[in-house]
């Protein structure tokens, strides 16, 4: 076989000697110029070269949160290496996404601290701002041969046969063999971790007739092209070119504090595995964000508490301005009843997110008149919420979660000092139950009756309690009164603008706090009650919206309320109330999850 003809090198810069763990054998790699047999103007090598320590420096974008559009695994690949690194003196190169090539290349990348990049345009320039000198090149015999070809001059190359990626032989310090499908190879990745990371080989696949063929370590395989040859007899050495060299060393970054990459599996654009293999190769966690919303799950919750820096793979998150403030509630690692920090996660939209469903108790603490909450003490109430809800879990495959309606103001029959109409009870007043309730992992919605007074003024008056993560709020437009009306001699009603406001205030007392979504709930059982009702914002990220449908009597009567407020309804989830008294018949658990839509929430009165 002839000799490869010497490419010229560029020198290494100077990047520090503090040792990490010696890996003798890494000179065998050809990262220090002697070994390469190559050098610069035909001088002649230095035969005792000094010791060189290999060091990628990692750095976080300056905005805590970045997202790489869908596009090109290429495009991909060369993002997320500008978005974490600023110098790599090695990389690792593959030609595509395929598993077979990125199984091997992500342990390679991982095991160097190096980011992994795909054929295409941009490589070139990507890999002078890293400065590299060297590249691995992951791919057949064919392939390995075109990449190293189409790469700049000055640059040298290292073969490695994705079919039998003996990464040992290069000098990487490498654990078990690991076996991995399509399916399961970005959550592979996501687990590799140095110094010695598990050798990732994709699995067999029975109709490959084109799978490369394996051959010994550091020759090429029978059949190959002089081409192929070449390429990896020049960047291959010998075992005993090797022995007695200066040790060369490899120390991996940085660990970048408090960042991560996410990535959502089930959606799974272009570049994915490649993104994650260079992310775990920079220290950064990997974290599967099903349905691309960070709060859909309490894993993700989990993963990313004390987070503050993203870089996030795919359009399915939204933009920067979406996903931040996303981001920034699940870092505090405080959950919602039932789990996550969204009221109702969507089972559809992933694989791995669970639907919720909740079951309410509705009254004020301490009077019986005005519901059930209030026929008996604290502790009983707890308990008699989880009773309630208990038989409803086996009729549903979501989490059903025992909730309290507390009515905090209350329609009054005479004009409070403030000539309101509505008896305010006071926070100290609500709180025991509240905490009660949030210890027990329930739910809490606060209930407001303003008379004359509007909803927003009301609703600002319970902040404190609005603090918890686990509280919502709802309106009940029956008792908002008009300036010259007084209770029970009409139906009340609320203009949407009013509503609107209120359900502003709240969002965004939610996001600047970082809390979990709250519950917004409005209270119907006349499409009057709510003027222009189809104008409701509903596109607040922090709350989800509820129609709750408060119609009483025979079972015939209410079914047509719940079909006329699903009229022209703008896009919210639905909630039915069970009157003990005032249902002829009242429904039981099942005969309630018998009505359609289902509800997402069933109060008890």
């Amino acid at each position: 076989m002839p000799a490869a003809p010497a490419r010229p090198t560029r020198p290494h810069r100077p990047l520090g000697l503090r040792p990490w763990r010696p890996v003798a054998a890494l000179a065998a790699l050809g990262l220090l110029a002697a070994c390469t047999g190559g050098g610069t103007d035909g001088a002649t090598p230095d035969p005792t070269p000094s010791a060189v320590t290999l060091r990628s420096a990692v750095t976080l974008p300056d905005a805590p949160t970045t997202v790489v559009p869908d596009g090109t695994a290429a495009g991909t690949a060369l993002a997320v290496s500008a978005a974490l690194f600023t110098e790599a003196p090695v990389a690792v190169l593959v030609a595509d996404e395929a598993p077979e090539v990125v199984a091997p290349a992500a342990t390679a990348a991982v095991a160097l601290g190096s980011p992994v990049l795909v054929a295409g345009a941009g490589v070139a320039d990507e890999l002078d701002r890293l400065g590299t000198t060297d590249v691995v090149v992951v791919d057949d015999a064919d392939g390995r041969a075109a990449l190293a070809a189409d790469l700049p001059d000055g640059l040298r190359t290292y073969g490695v046969d994705a079919a039998d990626p003996a990464l040992a032989d290069l000098g990487l310090a490498v654990g078990e063999e690991q076996e991995v499908d399509d399916g399961g190879l970005v959550a592979a990745v996501a687990a590799l971790t140095g110094p010695e990371p598990a050798l990732l080989r994709a699995a067999a696949r029975s109709d490959d007739a084109t799978a490369p063929t394996a051959s010994p370590s550091g020759t090429p395989g029978a059949g190959s092209s002089d081409a192929e040859a070449t390429a990896d007899a020049a960047s291959t050495p010998g075992q005993d070119d090797v022995l007695g060299l200066p040790t060369t060393t490899i120390e991996p970054p940085a660990p970048a504090d408090a960042a991560a990459l996410l990535v959502d599996t089930h959606a799974a654009p272009a570049g994915t595995a490649v993104a994650a293999a260079t992310a775990r190769a920079a220290g950064l966690p990997v974290v599967d964000v099903p349905g691309a919303d960070p709060r859909a799950t309490s894993a993700a919750v989990q993963a990313l508490t004390g987070v503050e820096t993203v870089v996030a793979v795919g359009s399915s998150f939204g933009d920067a301005a979406r996903l931040g403030p996303r981001v920034a509630s699940a870092s505090t690692g405080v959950e919602l009843p039932g789990g996550g920090q969204l009221v109702f996660p969507d089972p559809a939209s992933a694989p791995g997110v669970d639907g919720k469903r909740y079951v309410a108790l509705y009254g004020t603490p301490g009077t019986a008149a005005l519901g059930v909450l209030g026929e008996q003490d604290v502790p009983a109430t707890i308990a008699r919420a989880e009773q309630t809800a208990a038989p409803y879990r086996s009729l549903t495959p979501d989490t059903v979660v025992p909730t309290l309606e507390v009515i905090a103001t209350i329609a009054s029959a005479a004009p409070e000092p403030d000539g309101s109409y509505s008896r305010a009870r006071s926070v100290d007043e609500l709180r025991p139950v509240v905490e009660a309730a949030q210890a027990a992992g329930q739910a809490v919605v606060i209930d407001l009756q303003p008379g004359r007074t509007d909803f927003l003024t009301q609703a600002q008056q319970y902040a404190e309690l609005l603090a918890y993560p686990h509280v919502g709020l709802a309106l009940d437009p029956e008792w908002r009164l008009a300036p010259d009306q007084v209770h029970l001699r009409q139906i009340g009603s609320v203009g949407i603008d009013e509503v609107n406001a209120t359900a502003d205030w709240l969002a965004t007392y939610t996001r600047d706090r970082q809390l979990p979504q709250k519950m917004f709930l409005l209270h119907q059982f006349s499409l009057r009650m709510i003027t222009d009702r189809e104008r409701l914002h509903t596109g607040h990220d922090e709350l989800a919206m509820i129609i709750h449908a408060d119609g009483q009597g025979s079972q015939p009567a209410k079914a047509g309320t719940w079909a006329t407020l699903h009229q022209g309804a703008p896009d919210v989830h639905w909630g039915w109330k069970n009157f003990y008294d005032e249902d002829t018949p009242m429904l039981d658990p099942a005969q309630t999850y018998a009505v359609q839509p289902v509800p997402d929430l069933v109060t008890y009165q």
